[in-house]
């Protein structure tokens, strides 16, 4: 495993660097603001606009995405250390056009969409002109167990029916939001994992309710996780993607790549809450001494350190393994990584917190509400017991194929 960034990821790096902080940084308040004076916390802030142009001026543009067609193609190990940069702030995903649920969206219509599809829904989400959803988990059964999922999908001539609800529809709210992929069942007397299918849902399709925005502790992000109704829902039969009974395939093309994104920008949030962290240790003092010198947020520091650099290796050969040899071969280390990526993370946040005192559960630094998404993190996307029943799984047959050492 070589983790040497070639020269153009050198470059991309220290570019993206500078755009951050000589634009996005900056630009956090001013958001906050913008958003405030709308008076929707769902509005779409002028200066993301700002942003997303300066970005693509700069070159910094769809950097997730494999295909050189649509970015510059980069495989995930060169990737990694970018989104890691991009989420040292809320804003930097979206800036450069590499914000989940939009990434793993595209990357389904570009493996799975047609020609229609893609010309319709993935142009106008590369370009950043729309945003899109992912509609999969249920308000009604325990969606950790993805074969729970009863929305029906029927087939009525030329057209599929969609009835049920979804919660947890992250990016549903969001002002441009046009498009949802939403995973429901097509065959529910099928095989378990043959089920399943994805189809596009324009949000404006009749039938389509948002029943309400979900908080996350109490924070109302930007995006919304909503809770949506879906009732006699018709869309165009060509709007399916790949085909019935495909869903948990794509669902897996999707989620692979998917973790690598999530980890490493929960990295790069962590990081920016390691500094935050040193920052207020130098600043202050307490009983005579500044707070840098108590051994306990020595040991502190020195825990996260020690501990982001373990997991951003473990990251970087999952990603490794994903370029080398496939999604379906690095299951035991995807698995891995999105158990033990927001695990790390959150306890960096929460030492950052502990030195910030009472500000760092307020609105005056990032922490808290980093803190309230990377805690979902444990949960989206599978929660940890379903990771590490996958890693028991897999470890318990490899014994059994070997036999005791």
């Amino acid at each position: 495993m070589h983790f040497e960034l070639a020269d153009r990821c050198k470059d991309l790096s220290e570019r993206l660097t500078a755009f951050m902080d000589e634009r996005v940084y900056p630009a956090e308040s001013v958001y906050e603001e913008q958003l405030r004076e709308a008076g929707d916390p769902h509005a779409h802030p002028v200066v993301m606009e700002e942003l997303k142009e300066e970005a693509r001026r700069r070159g910094l543009w769809n950097l997730f995405h494999p295909d050189p067609e649509y970015g510059p193609g980069l495989s995930y190990v060169e990737y990694a250390p970018l989104a890691e940069i991009t989420g040292r702030s809320h804003l930097g995903p979206e800036a450069v056009n590499c914000a989940a649920p939009d990434t793993g969206n595209m990357e389904v219509l570009t493996q799975f969409g047609t020609d229609e599809q893609k010309e319709r829904w993935l142009r106008p989400l590369l370009d950043g002109e729309i945003r899109s959803a992912f509609a999969m988990t249920e308000p009604d059964v325990a969606s950790s167990d993805a074969t729970n999922i009863g929305l029906r999908i029927e087939r009525d001539g030329d057209e599929y029916v969609l009835n049920g609800r979804k919660w947890w529809t992250s990016g549903a709210m969001k002002e441009r939001c046009r498009i949802f992929i939403v995973m429901g069942k097509t065959d529910p007397d099928g095989p378990p994992h043959r089920q399943q299918s994805m189809i596009l849902v324009p949000r404006d399709t009749p039938g389509v309710e948002v029943v309400r925005n979900l908080e996350v502790f109490g924070y109302v992000d930007n995006e919304g996780h909503a809770e949506m109704r879906f009732t006699d829902v018709r869309v165009p039969a060509s709007n399916l993607i790949a085909g019935e009974g495909d869903g948990f395939l794509i669902s897996q093309a999707r989620l692979g790549p998917g973790r690598i994104h999530h980890c490493m920008r929960s990295i790069g949030a962590a990081e920016r809450a390691l500094e935050l962290m040193c920052r207020r240790a130098n600043e202050r003092e307490t009983f005579g001494q500044p707070v840098a010198a108590r051994s306990n947020v020595q040991d502190w520091i020195a825990e996260s350190r020690i501990e982001l650099e373990m997991v951003r290796l473990l990251t970087l050969k999952t990603a490794w393994l994903i370029d080398t040899v496939g999604n379906k071969h690095a299951r035991t280390e995807i698995a891995a990584i999105k158990v033990a990526a927001p695990d790390v993370a959150l306890r960096v946040l929460d030492r950052a917190i502990q030195v910030h005192g009472g500000g760092g559960v307020s609105q005056d630094f990032p922490l808290a509400r980093t803190y309230a998404h990377l805690r979902t993190l444990r949960l989206a996307d599978g929660p940890d017991e379903v990771h590490k029943m996958t890693i028991a799984r897999r470890e318990l047959q490899h014994r059994v194929r070997t036999g005791a050492r």
